[in-house]
């Protein structure tokens, strides 16, 4: 389609020029016909310097002279015709292919228009008066310049607010800050939809639907936010839920909820992050992009909707500010001893402790602490010190170890699985980091709550220990590179155990 105007745009122009230019070749044979008719109608002769005079070089009679002078200055005026019509033509034509390739990807604006017909016409005038000088080489143009220096300064002194318009037109024009269609805040003036961009100034449609008028001038004195028509534009939204609402719970709901909402863009996901901590709750902020920015009105009024059906459905709270009074029923605590029992039946599963009594697994479950870590957060990690192991209760975890500067994931872990009881047991340093995977909850048993049920019973060393180097038989095996390394004696953990608890 382009090339096919651009074709066009050449035709039209050959053929205007070639009928222009055959017209300027053939009008001095008109022109000599025209005097050789006075010649000899009238006998006069017309000079170059457009004389009239008879063969004996006397004036003819008056109006024999004012006629033939008319139809002098007619002939030239017609030639100054063809001549600006040539330059018309010309200037137009190199204009059209200057905007076709500055503009090559878009069309241009209303301000790109008003520069070219600014420029049109400096040239239209600066052609037409030496054109005019050639023509009638008597007149003198001295005067005439000076009487229009003097009307200039009037008139610019009129128009100095037009002016200032329009070249501070020309100036945002060549800075391309904004094209019709954008999004644009006007300092304290206004927001809104740019409809059009003219020499006097800039037309915005606010979310009103009301119609702003902004003077260039003014325009150009105030700081401008943009948001490009043909650009992901992104939007902020806050809100606040209460500390005990789970993080990861909160971030991946609120994100599904938002991500297939409309206007939405789907190029780019939205991002849910804890903004701050705040005095009543977790802030937190929503970034999301727009495909059409200036909806954005609607768009955030649905995503704080879609929040809100959210939070209802999952039970997530809204914090309340601390200086409103908020009364609500104290939830029912759950008894001690059922928390025990829970502790307790998740220990019976543990393979290391299938030695110990109801009474010890109960003691030891009192002893025991639970701890929550974030997904991508080290529990443990490898070469610490440590004096205690870990009971997955929910969650997921990963094993890592440290191969060629590479960590390399041996194992993964779920609920009722545990980790660490050689540094519980030994005191032996962390062989491997543990890694939570997604939320996770663990039990954690150090050497002060275990010592005192192998004081009492200290037969039960040897039956754990028995269990720990089966354990750890079977996992140096997945990682041993032969099998010396698969080997190990027993007296070694139970050694280590009666020293590392002071036992006899």
């Amino acid at each position: 389609m382009a090339s096919s105007d651009l074709q066009r745009k050449i035709l039209y122009f050959l053929a205007s020029a070639a009928v222009l230019v055959l017209l300027l070749i053939l009008f001095p044979t008109f022109e000599e016909a025209i005097k050789a008719y006075f010649q000899a109608k009238f006998g006069v002769n017309i000079g170059i310097d457009g004389a009239v005079l008879k063969a004996d070089s006397t004036r003819p009679d008056m109006m024999i002279e004012t006629s033939v002078n008319l139809v002098v200055n007619l002939l030239n005026i017609v030639e100054i015709i063809i001549w600006m019509a040539i330059v018309i033509t010309v200037v137009r034509f190199l204009l059209f292919l200057t905007t076709k390739t500055l503009y090559r990807n878009a069309a241009p604006g209303e301000a790109s228009t008003l520069l070219q017909t600014v420029v049109s016409i400096i040239i239209y005038i600066v052609s037409f008066f030496i054109i005019f000088q050639s023509q009638f080489p008597g007149v003198q143009l001295a005067p005439l310049f000076t009487g229009s220096t003097i009307i200039g300064i009037v008139v610019g002194l009129a128009l100095q607010d037009t002016l200032g318009n329009l070249f501070a037109g020309l100036a945002l024009q060549a800075d391309q800050s904004f094209q019709v269609g954008d999004v644009i805040s006007v300092g304290k003036l206004g927001t809104g939809l740019v409809e059009s961009v003219s020499w006097r100034g800039v037309k915005i449609r606010t979310f009103q639907n009301k119609l702003l008028v902004i003077s260039n001038a003014a325009l150009g004195k105030e700081a401008l936010e943009v948001a490009p028509k043909d650009n992901l534009n992104a939007r902020l939204v806050f809100f606040t839920t209460v500390y005990t609402a789970s993080p990861t719970n909160v971030a991946m709901r609120i994100r599904e909820a938002i991500r297939t909402s409309e206007n939405v863009s789907q190029k780019l996901r939205p991002i849910v992050r804890i903004r701050n901590l705040g005095t009543d709750g977790l802030d937190w902020e929503v970034k999301y992009w727009l495909e059409d920015y200036s909806k954005y009105n609607d768009s955030d009024a649905l995503i704080r909707q879609r929040i809100w059906y959210v939070c209802q459905r999952e039970k997530i709270g809204f914090a309340f500010p601390t200086r409103t009074l908020h009364i609500e029923q104290k939830a029912a605590e759950i008894p001690p001893e059922e928390i025990v029992n829970s502790i307790a039946e998740h220990l019976n599963k543990i393979s290391i402790f299938a030695p110990l009594s109801d009474e010890e697994i109960e003691q030891l479950a009192n002893a025991s602490t639970s701890r929550v870590y974030a997904p991508g957060e080290a529990i443990v990690r490898a070469g610490q010190v440590g004096n205690s192991m870990f009971v997955i209760i929910s969650g997921s975890v990963k094993v890592q170890i440290t191969k060629n500067d590479y960590q390399k994931t041996v194992n993964t872990l779920a609920e009722d699985d545990f980790f660490g009881e050689m540094s519980l047991l030994t005191g032996q340093p962390r062989s491997a980091s543990v890694i939570a995977i997604v939320e996770t909850e663990v039990l954690r048993i150090d050497k002060n709550g275990i010592k005192p049920i192998f004081e009492a019973n200290p037969e039960l060393v040897n039956s754990i220990s028995e269990l720990i180097e089966e354990r750890k038989l079977a996992l140096t095996k997945q990682v041993a590179e032969d099998e010396e390394q698969a080997t190990s004696p027993k007296k070694g953990a139970i050694t280590s155990i009666r020293k590392f608890f002071g036992l006899k």
